[in-house]
């Protein structure tokens, strides 16, 4: 059950990310300075962390061409992701408004991409559905009655 504090730890992270880099991008000024920020701690975290615990335990090689490129596909969908965010706040979004949709479109978007990559074995309980139209509905609801 370990995996379940690392998961907690995304969801903080992640919770408090939009709120973060609206600020950030506020006082910089120029939402390009915030992406560019972003993309220094994503160097110094995403980088250099994994070669210090990969050089310690003597695993810098091994790597392979699919596993390689489909983790920087991975990478590349979480930058661009960051970059969009950047743009909603950029034409107006607010944190509010901006990451309930991201949050509540993105685990809908996971699990029907999860099911195409991996097709699962008996089809998937009706109920499913319906919790993607309560996701939705929750998250417009979030929005809708959002503090002023």
């Amino acid at each position: 059950m370990t995996w379940t504090v690392f998961a907690v730890g995304a969801a903080l992270s992640w919770g408090v990310y939009g709120a973060m880099l609206h600020r950030g991008q506020v006082a910089l000024g120029n939402p390009l300075r915030a992406l560019l920020c972003v993309g220094l701690a994503y160097f110094l975290i995403g980088v250099l962390v994994p070669v210090g615990m990969l050089a310690s335990q003597s695993g810098l090689n091994g790597f392979n061409k699919e596993g390689s490129t489909w983790a920087t596909v991975a990478g590349a969908l979480g930058a661009i992701g960051a970059v969009f965010i950047i743009l909603a706040f950029r034409a107006g979004g607010l944190p509010t408004y901006v990451m309930p949709l991201v949050f509540a479109g993105a685990p809908l978007v996971n699990v029907l991409v999860s099911m195409a990559l991996h097709p699962p074995k008996e089809s998937p309980n009706p109920l499913l559905y319906l919790g993607f139209l309560l996701a939705a509905g929750g998250a417009g609801i979030v929005l809708y009655f959002k503090p002023k």
